[in-house]
C-alpha cells in the first residue's frame, strides 16, 4: 500500500478500534460492578440461611452486641460481616463473616472470568477494525488507481507529441541557426520534459531500487545539464572525488536537478551556485532571491513566485523521505537559501 493508503488504514483502525475499546471497557466495568453486587447478595443470602441452622463451613460465627449494628445489613469491614437476630435473646445478635482473604477469592475469579471475556471481545475488536479498515479504504484505493492509470496515460501520450517537437525545433535550428524564440521553444519542451519525470518520480517508489554512486561524477552531470540553460550562473563543486553514495540514482538525481533548477531558476543575474558535501551533508547554496515561508515550501502547489506550479520541491521531499534522507531549507529573502540533504550512515 501507499503512504497515504496507510495513513488512511491507520487512521480508520484507529478510530474504530478505540471507539469500540472504550465502549467495551466502560461494558466490562458495568458488568464488574454488577458482578460484585450480586456476589454481595448471594454471600448475604448463604448468610441468612447459616443463621438459621448454623451449618456453613465457609463462614465463621460469633456474637456481637445488640444495640451497635443493624441486622440482614452486609458491612464490608475487615472482609464481609452480617447481623442477624438471636430468638428470646434481647441483648445479642448473631454475628457472621467472611474472610477477608476468602471474598478477594471470590473478587479474583470474577475478574479472571471477565478477563478473559475483555481478551476474547478485544479479539473480536481488533479483527472487525481490520475489516471496517479495508472496507471503508477500497473506495480510496480504487480512486487512486484509476488517478495514477490516467496520469500514466497521458504521460505516456506526452512521448509523441514532445519527439514531434524536439525533432521539428533542431531541423528549424538547422534552417535558420540559432535563434532566441528556438532557444525559448527549446527551453520550453526541457521544462515539460523535467515536469513529466517529475510526476514519474511522484507515481513510482525507488527506495528498493540502489546502487552505488560516485557523488561528484553524478552533481557534475547534473550540472553540465542545466548549465546550458543557465550560462549566466556560476557554478561551484566542493565534493572528494572518491565520495560514493548508496542510493536509487533515478531518484536521487530527480532530487538534485530539481534543487539546482530552483537555485537557478530564482537566482539573480550573474548569481552564484555552490554544491558542498562535508561531514555526511550535500549543501546546495544560491545567492537567489530566497524563501519568505520556508515551513511550507514543501507543501503540494505551494510557491511564492510566478513561475512554476509548486510541485517540484513537495517531489523532492517525497523522494528524500523514500530514500530516507532528510533534508532541510535555510533561507533569507534577498540573499538566498541553502538545502541540505542529510545522508544517513549504514
Amino acid at each position: 500500500m501507499k503512504r497515504v493508503e496507510i495513513e488512511a488504514f491507520v487512521k480508520g483502525f484507529m478510530l474504530f478500534f478505540l471507539s469500540m475499546g472504550v465502549w467495551m471497557v466502560m461494558v466490562i466495568y458495568s458488568t464488574y460492578t454488577k458482578e460484585i453486587k450480586s456476589l454481595d447478595e448471594r454471600l448475604l443470602d448463604k448468610m441468612r440461611i447459616c443463621s438459621f441452622d448454623l451449618q456453613c463451613e465457609a463462614f465463621s460465627i460469633d456474637f456481637a452486641d445488640k444495640e451497635k449494628f443493624v441486622t440482614y445489613k452486609l458491612y464490608k469491614q475487615d472482609g464481609l460481616k452480617a447481623y442477624f437476630p438471636i430468638p428470646k435473646s434481647k441483648n445479642n445478635l448473631l454475628l457472621i463473616s467472611l474472610s477477608q482473604q476468602k471474598y478477594k477469592e471470590e473478587i479474583k475469579e470474577i475478574r479472571w472470568e471477565l478477563f478473559k471475556e475483555f481478551i476474547l471481545m478485544m479479539v473480536v475488536i481488533v479483527t472487525l477494525s481490520i475489516l471496517f479498515s479495508l472496507y471503508t479504504l477500497s473506495p480510496l484505493r480504487r480512486s487512486l488507481r484509476l488517478t495514477e492509470e490516467f496520469i500514466k496515460d497521458i504521460l505516456h501520450d506526452f512521448n509523441t507529441p514532445l519527439a514531434s517537437l524536439r525533432l521539428n525545433s533542431s531541423m528549424l535550428k538547422r534552417e535558420i541557426g540559432e535563434n532566441k524564440k528556438i532557444i525559448r521553444m527549446e527551453n520550453n519542451i526541457e521544462n515539460i520534459l523535467s515536469l513529466q519525470e517529475n510526476l514519474r518520480c511522484y507515481l513510482f517508489d525507488h527506495e528498493m531500487q540502489q546502487e552505488a554512486l560516485v557523488l561528484r561524477r553524478f552533481i557534475e552531470t547534473s550540472v553540465d545539464a542545466i548549465q546550458k540553460s543557465y550560462p549566466h550562473i556560476s557554478y561551484r563543486i566542493e565534493i572528494p572525488q572518491r565520495t560514493k553514495l548508496q542510493t536509487n540514482p533515478k531518484a536521487f538525481g530527480r532530487i538534485i536537478d530539481n534543487l539546482l533548477s530552483n537555485a537557478s531558476k530564482y537566482n539573480k543575474p550573474n548569481g552564484k551556485v555552490e554544491i558542498i558535501y562535508k561531514n555526511n551533508q550535500l549543501i546546495i547554496a544560491d545567492t537567489g532571491k530566497g524563501i519568505k515561508n520556508t515551513k511550507k515550501i514543501f507543501q503540494r502547489f505551494y510557491k511564492e513566485q510566478e513561475r512554476g506550479i509548486g510541485v517540484g520541491l513537495h517531489i523532492v521531499k517525497k523522494l528524500c523521505d523514500e530514500l530516507n534522507i532528510s533534508i532541510e531549507v535555510e533561507s533569507k529573502v534577498g540573499e538566498g537559501s541553502r538545502f541540505i540533504l542529510f545522508f544517513s550512515l549504514k
